[in-house]
């Protein structure tokens, strides 16, 4: 029988994106992810996590095992950032993905992405979010969903849909005006299109999107029935990603396909650091209402920070799947 994988513990809120850099982290670093979900209490719930005086007392009981100072910790953003630095305190080793908005120097090492500007012997810089969506992942998804897509004309479009947040408004007049672009692109560039709406998505905006999009050339995926999103990733001529989701677009560049990315109305300069950092390596542009079409290669910098980990680890190297 193969050996087991080392445990990690992620310290991290039961949220889909969190989930998926840390145990896209874990995974292609050799290290099997064990989630102990973060729930803060109360008041604390109001007050930065930088500004806990006792971050063990500001969530709820994590139930780590008696012997976790012998497993690595992944913890992520500010508030398991916190809870990882008095872990740490503690006697655990403790690796912190995204900025914890402590100094760098409480961790024993920081993967952090280049638009949050900080910087330490013991960062390490991504370009893009961390993730698990590997080469192998999407051949798989390929060999399962290609049959399906094989209806749909070619060149295909990929359409991954985000949803409205505190940088960027997505609403029923954007998704209209999306709905619009998408629609007139599949006419004048003869192009199939299939779309998937996130969690995020307004109802709203997912109606203007179907209505546009119902055409035989079309698919639009009314959020039953399984996933779409690795099939759509690997089966994808182009893709087009609205601007709201670093982590759509970090999947996104891991394929072999351009991608082109659709503005919102907002701004957020971390998210214009990032992008434009993806500019300058070739692998985005803007969405402008036509397909493009460019010489690309997939990038993914989740391989160098797994690599990161299993060196800081003491681990030997492995070669990513």
């Amino acid at each position: 029988m193969a050996a087991s994988l080392p445990t990690a513990s992620v310290i991290a809120a039961d949220l889909a994106g969190m989930r998926s850099q840390t145990f896209g982290l874990a995974r292609r670093a050799g290290l099997d992810p064990l989630l102990h979900a973060l729930t803060v209490r109360g008041i604390w719930q109001h007050v930065p996590a930088a500004w806990w005086p006792a971050p063990l007392r500001a969530v709820m009981p994590l139930h780590l095992d008696a012997d976790y100072r012998d497993h690595p910790i992944i913890s992520i953003g500010g508030s398991g950032g916190a809870v990882g630095a008095a872990l740490r305190r503690q006697g655990a080793r403790v690796i912190q993905v995204q900025n914890p908005r402590l100094s760098p120097a409480r961790f024993d090492l920081v993967i952090a992405n280049r638009h949050d500007r900080i910087s330490g012997p013991n960062v390490v810089l991504t370009r893009t979010a961390l993730h698990g969506v590997t080469p192998a992942l999407l051949d798989q998804a390929r060999r399962e969903w290609a049959p399906f897509f094989a209806r749909l004309p070619r060149p295909l479009v990929a359409v991954m849909v985000g949803g409205g947040n505190g940088r960027f408004r997505l609403g029923r007049a954007e998704g209209a005006s999306l709905a619009t672009q998408l629609a007139a692109m599949m006419r004048r560039d003869r192009v199939g299109i299939a779309l998937t709406p996130s969690r995020r998505t307004d109802p709203e905006v997912c109606g203007e999107l179907q209505r546009a999009l119902a055409v035989p050339d079309a698919w639009v995926w009314d959020q039953t029935g399984a996933n779409p999103y690795l099939g759509l990733l690997a089966c994808a001529d182009a893709i087009v990603v609205t601007v709201d989701s670093v982590s759509m677009i970090s999947e996104a560049v891991a394929t072999s396909a351009p991608v082109m990315v659709a503005s919102l109305p907002g701004r957020s300069r971390r998210i214009g650091h990032f992008l434009q950092d993806l500019m300058q390596a070739g692998r985005i542009r803007p969405f402008a209402g036509r397909l493009e079409t460019w010489s690309v290669a997939p990038l993914d910098d989740t391989v160098m920070a797994a690599e990161a980990v299993r060196h800081h680890l003491g681990l030997a190297s492995v070669e990513q799947q």
